[in-house]
């Protein structure tokens, strides 16, 4: 039976007067970090606890009244604060558990559910006032954010359709398809100035339009999961904790453009996220929402879940076509475009995940409401991967014209150095956008974060992964680091990018080796030039940004491993000379035992002595001192 508005508006109704009966709600965090940290043996526990107590335990919503006593508990997608999983939260008492382990649930059964008392050493504990947090509005982790994405990610349950609905679901969707014509979706996009959160920014709705006035009969969506940044997992939460709203954003794309089919493609390496997307396209085909004749009209729309192999260069749209019609995922010379033709040949339109999850918000509550948050050029928020050296490292959202400063020091509570301390002024360098991004530094600490400024100064924002790094870390590891991946997911199509990379990785590794020469430095910056203008596709194009951008905004730490053969912050252990501090060392002889060129003398219970002369600086004497006694110098 299709279904109208008020069919919709039904559920919601009944859905909220049955979840309205329940006394409490006890969600966990079913995220992709919480379940490797055993929140699923936390849910377990709960469900026999609470039954064990007497408590009515609600898995699923039935539309029925529930006793005084009844507990819903459900999972839910990503709730961002990963480093303090597994997540509980407990509402309507505003309660935010932290790590919480299998043997903690008694507690929580007994003392919360059963006696309404909190159990003080399951709260966040504020490391910078070391005061405790019972809810997330008192955590300044979730205080200082707009999450409006992920506003669901940690709330809802993403294997319940009937709970999307209850909050507004496919209502977007329904105004989209019955309500507006294709030409007015685009216009609405175009108006909301929403830009494509994959990492270009460019404009959804000239994307659309441009599609759109294609002429044929048979036009494609594809919503591009194919998320591959080191440290990035921004599209996996949403496609995990929301997937509803991924394929309500894909139908109001399909009836803008006049598509009838579409793909969300995935990396097999998200496997919560495609059990997900593919059982709410089996939920939503069950209730007439995704078929034929979508709410009584004579829009058709399907959609398949498709696994790919793991190649990063699949994020790049042409690449992920082909491997859609499974040829080899390499990508191809634009143009023609996507819009003119890509899958099969025919007109396409590829967004990614948090793009298309943007979508039903801005049709749903208009344009202008959407403008308001951001900046002129870049509205509406973005979220963020933060990771590093951060007290509070996860997932957040903010709004576009955000500061670093804010991020870094108020979000991500301060900078964290080796010994564990935080700091306020450890800053070293945060670098935005992964492999295709570049450095920022405390000179850019008051900057909006915009697509448009982040350009300006030879950055990007990219998929949105952004890594502290304190003031003990080496620059020029940290190139090395990202062209390393660059060089291993070259597809190797164009000669630029898969001997380019290569080159500038061995020159790299001149450089951290002691090998490099001034001649050297001159030579990197001219092939990173060369491979930045030269390559095919995005990947290539943007491969050399990390190494450009260290070069400009850390010369001096360059020059000092190639002129002066030092590494200021210590790492590189080929310029490291190793020095025995005498007060420290027991004569134990493990560094005799480890040194591959017997450079290291001493007798057992001596102090031992490094001979410079035969030294290869290896390190082995480094790492295998249980007593921190050697050092390099």
């Amino acid at each position: 039976m299709k279904k109208s508005l008020n069919d919709l508006l039904q559920i919601k109704e009944k859905y909220l007067k049955s979840s309205s009966s329940i006394k409490r709600r006890v969600v966990v965090c079913a995220g992709t970090g919480c379940v490797a940290n055993g929140s699923r043996k936390v849910y377990d526990e709960l469900v026999r606890r609470i039954e064990e107590a007497g408590l009515e335990c609600v898995v699923d919503i039935d539309f029925k009244e529930h006793s005084d006593n009844s507990v819903h508990l459900s999972e839910s997608g990503c709730q961002g604060f990963c480093q303090m999983g597994p997540l509980v939260s407990i509402e309507p008492d505003d309660i935010h558990y932290v790590k919480v382990r299998e043997e903690d649930v008694i507690e929580i059964v007994d003392h919360t559910l059963c006696l309404n008392k909190v159990v003080d050493k399951l709260l966040y504990v504020d490391p910078n006032t070391n005061e405790k947090c019972q809810g997330a509005k008192d955590i300044v982790f979730y205080n200082r954010q707009r999450r409006t994405v992920l506003d669901k990610c940690g709330k809802l349950n993403p294997g319940d359709i009937n709970e999307y609905i209850a909050n507004d679901g496919y209502q977007a969707a329904y105004k989209a398809i019955v309500e507006m014509t294709d030409k007015d979706i685009c216009e609405e996009i175009l108006f909301s100035g929403l830009r494509g959160r994959g990492g270009g920014g460019f404009p959804t709705g000239k994307k659309w339009e441009f599609t759109r006035v294609e002429p044929g009969p048979k036009k494609f969506v594809i919503c591009n999961g194919d998320e591959g940044d080191p440290g990035a997992f921004m599209d996996r939460s949403v496609m995990e904790g929301n997937p509803h709203s991924v394929i309500e954003g894909m139908m109001i794309a399909a009836k803008a453009i006049g598509a009838d089919e579409g793909y969300v493609y995935v990396r097999t390496e998200y496997p919560f996220a495609v059990r997900r997307l593919r059982q709410a396209v089996k939920n939503a085909e069950e209730m007439s929402l995704l078929g034929n004749n979508i709410f009584g009209s004579n829009f058709n729309f399907k959609i398949h879940v498709m696994e790919g192999a793991g190649a990063f260069v699949c994020g790049e749209e042409t690449a992920l076509i082909a491997s859609i019609e499974g040829k080899r995922g390499m990508p191809s010379p634009k143009p023609p475009f996507p819009a003119q033709s890509g899958l099969f040949g025919k007109p396409t339109v590829i967004n990614n995940v948090e793009t298309l999850a943007s979508v039903p918000l801005i049709i749903l509550n208009g344009a202008k409401s959407y403008r308001e948050v951001g900046t002129p050029n870049s509205p509406g928020t973005k979220t963020f991967a933060l990771t590093g050296h951060v007290a509070n490292t996860g997932l957040i959202e903010v709004p576009f014209g955000t500061t670093l400063r804010e991020i870094v020091f108020n979000i991500g509570g301060g900078v964290t150095l080796e010994d564990g301390t935080i700091s306020r002024d450890g800053l070293k360098a945060v670098q935005i956008g992964g492999p295709s991004g570049g450095c920022l530094t405390k000179e850019h600490l008051d900057m909006p974060l915009d697509f448009d400024s982040l350009i300006s100064i030879g950055a990007m924002v990219g998929s949105g992964g952004l890594v502290v790094m304190n003031k003990e870390t080496c620059m020029v590891q940290i190139a090395k680091f990202f062209m390393q991946f660059t060089q291993n997911e070259s597809c190797g199509k164009c000669v630029l990018c898969r001997e380019g990379t290569k080159q500038m990785l061995a020159l790299l590794d001149d450089i951290t080796e002691g090998r490099a020469t001034v001649e050297t430095l001159d030579l990197l910056e001219k092939l990173a030039r060369a491979v930045q203008k030269g390559s095919l596709c995005g990947l290539g194009k943007t491969a050399p940004n990390p190494v450009l951008s260290t070069l400009v905004q850390f010369r001096e730490e360059y020059d000092a491993h190639v002129i002066q053969k030092k590494c200021p912050a210590k790492k590189c252990k080929a310029l490291l000379s190793p020095q025995i501090i005498a007060e420290k060392c027991k004569g134990c002889g493990l560094c005799i035992k480890a040194c591959p060129v017997n450079a290291i003398t001493g007798a057992k219970k001596e102090v031992h002595v490094i001979k410079d002369e035969i030294c290869i600086k290896c390190g082995a004497c480094m790492d295998s001192c249980r007593l921190n006694a050697i050092i390099g110098v």
